[in-house]
């Protein structure tokens, strides 16, 4: 099973109460969500796996600590902490 970002979630929702609670704390598009879960998984980075990503999706971080805070166990590395900051800005 694959994890899901919220955006990504929205089809699958059949309650519209519940949908709306997900827009209202992530307004981004399912399209969008996956143009840059594409994106990541393209950085080819072996610490970061689909559960990271799609909380990367969900948190969309500004600086290097967030990132560090949305993936704890990924360890990654401070280039790794760019790339991720680059791709973000990049949708934003």
């Amino acid at each position: 099973m694959t994890p899901l970002s919220m955006a990504e979630s929205l089809p699958y929702i059949k309650d519209s109460e519940v949908k709306n609670f997900v827009k209202k704390f992530n307004p981004q598009s399912e399209k969008k969500a996956k143009e840059l879960k594409e994106k990541f998984q393209g950085l080819n980075m072996i610490k970061l796996n689909d559960k990271g990503i799609s909380k990367l999706i969900d948190v969309l971080p500004e600086n290097k600590e967030e990132v560090l805070r949305a993936v704890p166990d990924s360890n990654l590395d401070e280039n790794e902490t760019n790339q991720i900051l680059s791709t973000i800005k990049e949708f934003k």
